[in-house]
């Protein structure tokens, strides 16, 4: 049995939480702010992130920084904008070669440097990992089937995590190939706008299965320029996360866009989600790293111009439908 604790008390941390719990771990449930803590301990309930699903009373909630420093795992499940923040805050509490698992999905913004690269600068003592896949919290939350990978370039390390994780109703496959994993759980994201975006401007089942594919392809690309290996694109991190986030209402970013192909101002679209929209700083990091590394994206191209450019959206389509002929590869 491991003491695991999960930093962030947002709906993927708590599901995360309660899935460890089943898994017959001891559990550490931390949050940023002491009254959200005291809320969810007092109601055994987190009623802002994960409402109506109840938080086992054997899990640890706390706000106490040095908590941390019992457990065997720690799990990030913030932001990735706060990742690097959170590393650094909690460094003095990882042991060495203690696992730290990342399970947020995305670039740092500026460096482009992969999250996971982000923990291992600011906690040079930990072996890191991540855990990506198609998974929504709250169905999670529930305890619904739902499969998922865990990586690391170590083995051990994905075993692991496996083990910490697994149970009848979750089950965890193992990856190797680290860069992949984490590529398509940043990446598909800003697909899933582009989806959100053409449900909102009233677009058909045909343009969302040519919108993913095509993101697919795209997400491929980039992917095995950056080292990954082509086959995890069509895996469970890749084309599992990617079906997934474009085709649920449980997904904030497909929720952003069908705000946005409705009209809506990015900052109207992004209030009204009121979650973080990864798929928002990930569509710039991927413009950059695509330009900087010569790969055509056009998908990538004309999301950036609808977010950052103020392109109509259904100027957007047209565009992109009205490319030069190509060969399909």
């Amino acid at each position: 049995m491991k003491t695991v604790a999960v930093i962030g008390s947002g709906s993927w941390g708590t599901a995360l939480a309660l899935q460890l719990n089943r898994a017959g771990n001891n559990v550490i449930l931390w949050s940023f702010r002491k009254e959200e803590a005291m809320e969810i301990l007092l109601e055994r309930e987190n009623k802002a992130y994960l409402p109506n699903i109840k938080i086992d009373n054997e899990i640890v909630i706390t706000y106490k920084d040095e908590d941390i420093s019992w457990a065997d795992m720690v799990v990030f499940a913030t932001p990735s904008k706060f990742v690097r923040e959170t590393a650094r805050r909690f460094s003095p509490f990882i042991k060495e070669n203690q696992i730290v698992v990342n399970v947020a999905k995305g670039f740092e913004e500026g460096s482009l440097l992969r999250l996971s690269q982000v923990i291992k600068e600011e906690i040079p003592q930990c072996r890191v990992a991540v855990l990506s896949g198609p998974s929504h919290a709250e169905e999670v939350g529930k305890n619904l089937a739902t499969a998922i990978v865990a990586s690391s370039e170590d083995i051990e390390v994905c075993k692991e995590v496996q083990n910490a994780f697994m149970t009848p109703m979750f089950r965890v496959y193992t990856n190797t190939d680290l860069i992949g994993v984490e590529l398509g759980g940043a990446l598909k994201n800003l697909i899933a706008l582009a989806a959100g975006i053409a449900d909102g401007c009233g677009y058909g089942d045909n343009t969302k299965a040519a919108l993913m594919t095509r993101g697919l392809h795209e997400i491929s690309k980039l992917g095995v320029a950056m080292g990954a290996k082509r086959e995890t694109f069509s895996g469970l991190a890749g084309i599992g996360d990617l079906i997934v986030t474009c085709t649920s209402m449980h997904s904030r970013n497909r929720r952003a866009g069908i705000l946005l192909g409705q009209g809506k101002s990015l900052d109207e679209a992004l209030s009204e989600v009121k979650m973080v929209v990864e798929g928002v700083v990930n569509a710039k990091a991927a413009y950059e790293l695509s330009k900087k590394l010569n790969i055509q994206m056009p998908i990538t191209d004309e999301i950036n111009n609808v977010l950052y450019k103020g392109k109509d959206v259904k100027q957007a389509v047209y565009d992109l439908m009205t490319r030069d002929k190509v060969e399909e590869n």
